[in-house]
């Protein structure tokens, strides 16, 4: 069995009384502190046990998020600083949001800075000064998408600058929302810090839309893609049923994880093929997608195709490019398969109407709904929590639908995939009534 360490690093002892007014007692009627030694079980498998007895499958826990009764910082001398990094995502305002009034009012935190652009924003070559962040600038930012910092990649590897100017700035509380990339830049940063002697907590608040961060629940953003994109396949199939075999075909975000896809299909039943990374198939041969696409053409007349942008990668040429945060640049799928499919059924004599839409910027761009909202409120509140009690190179997120504190180093080690003997996939099998391989 694998070995987990979920050991959560800290600044030293918390000895400051949190301005937090909370209870120790149970039905006081007022919610308690959080404890470190408060925590949960990281796996709910159970097995029976030589008795008969139903125990856990794996008994490592993992400790809770939340307010503590001693913190680590005193509020009246901390200067925190939040950054954004990578694509934007559906609740990067409303984490913003939360983190500034959690300081603010629950703390009495005064000294707030925006860090512009990401990490590129600390870097020497930045000609961009550090918003002033408080509850009247914040107000109403929930409303709206991206993010009021702005957002770039890249940057994170530039780590001894960046400490540079946290050091030069006087800032005690880092906070980092982002993705893999980013998060494995804060912990560098972290280390970076620990190795320096100094004091500043980095905690982040994974961000990634394609939902694909290893130890977590889920990530904030992924629900309101989901629901972004469930109206532009309805759209692709009323396209495709009016149009004599008409095929609807979207693409959605999903580099190497094919959640939003996979959830998609289960919300808009209309899908008939669900195409994702970790389910290669052909195009041709007797198993292969065209063959069963002119199938469901000649069956019902019309069709729906949903791929993950990192799905049938195998069936390109290599770009050779990355970008700015080292990862590989995909070609298009969507047209790819847009072209293969008009190819095939030109060479089979069949008239074929392919309507292509790819949403993945108007996705992107949307506000958050109302449970990535709630999400977002309740996830930048915890990450203030761990800053103040001196916790670092931790993030905050939710397993087993409890809040808890987790070790960066663990949540970047792998990736979260669609496991294809999962129930998830299971469902989508049966939801589009697709092959159960289209490989030959």
């Amino acid at each position: 069995m694998e070995v987990h360490d979920f050991t959560i690093d800290t600044l030293g002892e918390a000895k400051i009384p949190t301005p937090v007014k909370m209870s120790e007692l149970n039905g006081d009627g007022l919610a308690d502190y959080v404890s470190d030694n408060d925590r949960i079980l990281y796996s709910i498998d159970t097995i029976k046990d030589k008795n008969g007895n139903w125990i856990p499958k794996n008994s490592e826990t993992v400790e809770l998020a939340g307010p503590r009764k001693y913190i680590y910082f005193n509020p009246a001398h901390v200067h925190a600083a939040i950054c954004t990094c990578g694509g934007i995502c559906p609740g990067l305002n409303n984490v913003i949001r939360a983190i500034v009034r959690c300081l603010w009012y629950r703390y009495g935190v005064r000294r707030i800075s925006g860090i512009k652009y990401g990490y590129q924003g600390l870097l020497p070559t930045s000609m961009e000064a550090p918003m002033i962040l408080d509850p009247d600038v914040v107000d109403d930012i929930q409303e709206k998408g991206g993010t009021i910092l702005g957002s770039a990649r890249g940057g994170g590897q530039q780590v001894s600058d960046i400490v540079d100017t946290l050091e030069r700035m006087n800032v005690n509380i880092f906070f980092t929302i982002g993705g893999d990339g980013t998060l494995k830049g804060a912990q560098a940063i972290a280390d970076e810090i620990t190795r320096r002697g100094l004091k500043i907590s980095v905690v982040g608040v994974p961000k990634t839309i394609d939902n694909d961060l290893a130890y977590i629940q889920t990530s904030f953003g992924f629900d309101t893609a989901v629901s972004m994109a469930v109206p532009v396949v309805r759209c692709a199939h009323v396209e495709a049923k009016n149009a004599i075999n008409g095929v609807g075909l979207v693409k959605v975000m999903g580099r190497e994880s094919g959640f939003i896809a996979a959830h998609t299909s289960l919300a808009q039943s209309d899908v008939n093929f669900c195409l994702i990374p970790e389910n290669p198939f052909d195009l041709y041969g007797k198993n292969g997608l065209l063959p069963m696409l002119k199938k469901r053409l000649l069956d019902r007349g019309h069709a729906v195709i949903l791929v993950a942008e990192g799905a049938g990668q195998e069936l390109l040429p290599k770009s050779g490019k990355t970008d700015a945060s080292g990862n590989v640049r995909y070609n298009d799928i969507g047209v790819f398969l847009k072209e293969e499919i008009e190819k095939y059924f030109k060479e089979q004599k069949t008239v074929v109407n392919v309507k292509y839409i790819d949403p993945s910027y108007i996705i992107r761009s949307a506000p958050a709904d109302s449970f990535d909202s709630i999400y977002c409120a309740r996830l930048g509140a915890n990450a203030v929590h761990a800053a103040m009690a001196g916790k670092t190179g931790v993030l905050t997120s939710m397993m087993n639908d409890r809040f808890i504190n987790l070790p960066i180093r663990l949540a970047v080690s792998s990736r979260s995939r669609v496991n294809p003997e999962s129930a998830l996939w299971r469902d989508v099998l049966e939801n589009t009534r697709q092959p159960v391989s289209m490989k030959n």
